[in-house]
């Protein structure tokens, strides 16, 4: 393979078929091994390094934003919002920055709305959720409508990578 053509080099490099059957393995089925990555490359035919540098490289080119267990953060004893702001645009940085810096922030989201960002927010107390909230209201000076959630829809989304499927 020419430097051209490596998945490595490239940022935005197409993904090539072992690419799409990763994905698609660390999406639904990523063992939780000691060696997880020499797992996934026995499942793809490919050596550990290489899983795992395809992984790095998946990464750095965004197409992997985060690698990580999801829990029902209810069953945990935690709460859950939906949050919304309209930020002026000579403050949309720092608000984003402040809000990224919380770390029960799991999503947050730019829109083309009044309300132009979006966030979710996961507490251990609904005290806390409302001292998050009211911190960043007063390091930002931008008013932040907070929507609990009071009924729970929980749908799964995988984003099929490889039309051909995996075999085991």
């Amino acid at each position: 393979m020419s430097a051209d053509q490596d998945h490595r080099t490239t940022p935005h490099a197409a993904l090539d078929s072992v690419d799409r059957k990763l994905l698609d393995l660390i999406q639904t089925d990523f063992p939780l091994a000691p060696r997880p990555y020499a797992l996934l490359g026995e499942r793809l035919g490919i050596a550990e390094e290489e899983a795992l540098e395809r992984v790095r490289s998946l990464r750095q080119r965004h197409v992997i934003r985060r690698l990580g267990a999801n829990f029902q953060s209810s069953k945990l004893g935690f709460v859950s919002t939906l949050c919304a702001a309209k930020v002026p645009p000579d403050k949309l940085d720092m608000f984003v920055e402040k809000v990224n810096a919380c770390p029960g922030v799991t999503h947050n989201y730019l829109r083309e709305h009044a309300y132009n960002v979006w966030f979710t927010l996961i507490s251990p107390s609904r005290e806390d959720e409302h001292r998050t909230l009211e911190d960043i209201a007063t390091h930002t000076g931008v008013p932040i409508l907070n929507l609990p959630a009071t009924r729970l829809f929980k749908i799964r989304v995988d984003f099929r990578m490889d039309a051909d499927g995996l075999t085991s």
